[in-house]
């Protein structure tokens, strides 16, 4: 490797490579994790909390082997794409009429093996047409329900894209300062509606809802604050109406390209993109270097 590279974004040079080989042959019983635990603590590679960038840095492994870098080790256990999602009960019941006859809405911050959990990825699958698996690095997931306990929506916020002309050009940021600062963002990877809910303005007033407490859940969960987040509305599918009602800014359109086309071959839908700021001085801080 003749230069560096960016994966899960940490650039590796050659000599991050090359120790990687080493831990290897010099440790051939260590399985993926022990590797993983084992350079985090190498690199003081942390998340704000302190804690090992356990999840980041396996997809890091996984990636780099992808490109045929490294030769890992056999997983334990077989990965997420072989796993089936169990089928949760849940009321399909027509749910019509006025927010108001939903009112006090709650909303649930979900957290991983829970009841909660296990339902959103179920509904996510089973209605999404993206469905939902696994998810690599910060990520917060939410559940709607109305007064009565019925589930609305559900909610998905994570990485942020690595680079989009639209959003960089916005933040006027370099490629240093985005390096630094991506994870002061978000992606609201998945929306999902649930498709026997029908409530005029609903969609809008979730997603407000939600972003009013999406800073502070994300500060507690993971030690560092939001400025900003993103969204792709997939064209050929979606108007983008409840972003729009929901006062997000449309700043143009991606090129029909995937975050893993490396070679421009891969040809994906074209989206439109949206941003909302969560902060006033959000530019100033995005562009702020490190």
């Amino acid at each position: 490797m003749s230069e560096s590279m960016t994966i899960q974004g940490r650039k590796l040079f050659s000599e991050d490579i090359e120790l990687i080989r080493r831990l290897m042959a010099d440790n051939p019983d260590w399985h993926r994790s022990r590797l993983s635990i084992e350079l985090c603590r190498m690199w003081n590679w942390r998340t704000d909390k302190g804690q090992p960038k356990d999840i980041a840095c396996r997809s890091m492994l996984r990636k780099l082997e992808q490109r045929q870098f490294i030769v890992l080790p056999p997983p334990l256990r077989p990965g997420n794409h072989s796993r089936q999602i169990p089928d949760m009960p849940h009321r399909r019941d027509p749910i019509e009429g006025v927010l108001d006859d939903l009112r006090p809405v709650e909303i649930i911050m979900v957290s991983g093996r829970s009841d909660n959990d296990h339902l959103f990825h179920c509904l996510m699958d089973r209605y999404h047409y993206l469905g939902c698996r696994g998810h690599v690095g910060e990520h917060m997931k939410y559940m709607v329900y109305d007064r009565h306990e019925r589930p609305l929506a559900c909610l998905l916020f994570g990485s942020a894209a690595w680079k989009t002309t639209p959003r960089d050009r916005y933040i006027g940021w370099n490629v240093a300062t985005r390096q630094g600062n991506l994870k002061l963002l978000t992606n609201n990877t998945r929306f999902l509606i649930l498709p026997w809910v029908r409530i005029p303005n609903l969609a809008s007033f979730i997603l407000g809802a939600c972003l009013r407490r999406l800073r502070s859940d994300w500060s507690t969960r993971y030690g560092h604050d939001l400025c900003l987040v993103e969204t792709f509305v997939d064209r050929s599918r979606f108007e983008g109406t409840c972003y729009q009602a929901a006062n997000w800014l449309k700043l143009g359109q991606t090129k029909g390209r995937s975050r893993q086309d490396r070679y421009r071959k891969l040809k994906v839908p074209v989206k439109d993109l949206y941003v909302y700021p969560l902060t006033a001085d959000f530019k100033k801080r995005l562009c702020a270097a490190g």
